[in-house]
């Protein structure tokens, strides 16, 4: 197994996301960086904190030059970082030494690394979103298909009561709407840095804040109105956002792996993988590694949410946001594209679930059937009576609704069949359905 399943060549169709990895590639962290270093040069230049003509040269160039990644290794196992060596690589490329000794003028190498950052994140929350949005939709479609196709629900993984499989689809999505609209709150916050080498500005010119409104305009980004070095909340919002992601992704999965197991076969899903031994297995492979991209993402965002940037700024827990941060976005988006995969695979099996719901002896009717035991004796009494039934109904294997209407015929029954015993369920799977569309329409 290579060091990062995200860009390995065996495992690119399992965990690989080929759009996502461009934008985490070493010339894409290179390209944001120079295109912060260019639009920098440019809002000084037009500021007067350099000569103009030099700014407007280095906005331009920033945007023609090549630079080889590989060149920087050398400097970063040095330094730490990658600006020096970028620089430095930039000015020699540049061949204007009257122009280049203005680039990066007055800001620091975090200033361009979490500039360059935060330009690559707007996209991938964008990729991100988009598939959400796909797979909001496949889902609303099916909740609104099944929300009266009636089902076991389960609890502790036991047969509760009659649903219905449009409510569980409800449940499904219902946290993919909630992490959408976490994506959408995030992405208008990511901001640019700059604050200089101790978040003071020193060198950034007369008035370093309009400066940094300056560049925050000139890339789209928002201006933090101040130094966000050692505050990383930004950094810990995006975290948890991608964690929404691959949070609503594991609820799926995970229910889909007990649905698709041979001895429950409620779902079936076009696609499965094969085994190496076994011709009849359908193996569930997209919902495995929704799990196992959960798993991971927790890991991931537990590292960059506990250890605080000591003061005015502090290399060791900035180098862990870039291990941890690169791969949870990964995890996300992968999250978010098999999401849209998944919805249109999935294939209720309407005559497995209703088989579970016409089990001979009624057991999960028990539930109704106490409360209608309890028109006539107090609610403990009624529960410890029709738990007795349940008892006896196994032992005996006579139906629980015989058992009871022979003991209790006084009472009156409740219904046991139809629309009646899904409870809000059917409306449960309605309004998700409308709510996910308004949230893929942009309207939630």
């Amino acid at each position: 197994m290579s060091a990062s399943p995200f860009d390995s060549l065996i495992h690119a169709r399992l965990f690989g996301d080929a759009d996502l990895g461009r934008l985490f590639s070493d010339t894409a962290e290179i390209r944001a960086m120079m295109l912060v270093l260019g639009a920098l040069a440019q809002v000084q230049g037009q500021a007067g904190v350099i000569p103009a003509a030099s700014g407007a040269f280095l906005h331009r160039a920033t945007m023609e030059i090549q630079i080889d990644p590989a060149g920087l290794a050398q400097s970063v196992g040095e330094n730490g970082v990658s600006v020096p060596g970028l620089v430095a690589a930039m000015r020699k490329a540049l061949e204007a030494p009257e122009h280049a000794a203005y680039l990066h003028w007055g800001a620091t190498s975090q200033d361009i690394q979490d500039s360059a950052v935060m330009l690559r994140a707007r996209q991938a929350l964008a990729v991100i979103a988009a598939r959400l949005q796909m797979a909001l939709v496949k889902f609303a479609d099916l909740a609104e298909a099944e929300a009266e196709t009636p089902m076991a629900a389960r609890s502790y993984g036991q047969i509760a009561v009659p649903s219905s499989f449009g409510a569980l689809v409800a449940a499904w999505g219902w946290p993919v709407v909630a992490a959408l609209g976490r994506l959408r709150a995030l992405a208008p916050r990511l901001a640019v840095s700059l604050s200089g080498a101790g978040g003071t500005g020193t060198m950034l010119g007369p008035d370093p804040a309009a400066i940094r409104a300056g560049l925050a305009q000139a890339l789209g980004l928002a201006d933090p109105g101040r130094s966000w070095h050692a505050e990383r909340s930004l950094i810990t919002d995006l975290a948890q956002s991608c964690l929404a992601v691959t949070g609503a992704g594991a609820k799926i999965g995970a229910d889909l792996l007990i649905l698709t197991r041979s001895d429950v076969a409620e779902v079936r899903l076009s696609g499965g993988g094969a085994s190496s031994t076994m011709p009849q297995k359908e193996n569930p492979v997209a919902p495995s590694v929704l799990v196992a991209l959960a798993r991971y993402g927790a890991a991931q965002a537990a590292a960059l949410s506990a250890p605080a940037h000591q003061e005015a700024r502090d290399g060791a827990a900035w180098f862990t946001e870039w291990l941890m941060l690169p791969g949870l976005v990964m995890a996300a988006g992968k999250s978010a594209a098999l999401l849209a995969e998944i919805a249109r695979q999935i294939t209720p099996d309407h005559a497995s679930m209703a088989a579970r719901l016409a089990d001979p002896l009624g057991l999960i009717h028990a539930e109704a059937l106490s409360f209608a035991l309890a028109r006539q004796m107090p609610r403990p009494d009624a529960q410890a009576e029709i738990k007795r039934l349940a008892l006896a109904a196994r032992a005996s294997g006579t139906p629980l609704p015989d058992l009871v209407a022979a003991a209790h015929p006084a009472m009156i029954p409740p219904p046991l069949a139809g629309r009646q015993t899904l409870g809000t369920a059917p409306d449960e799977a309605r309004d998700f359905a409308r709510a996910a569309r308004a949230m893929a329409d942009g309207q939630g």
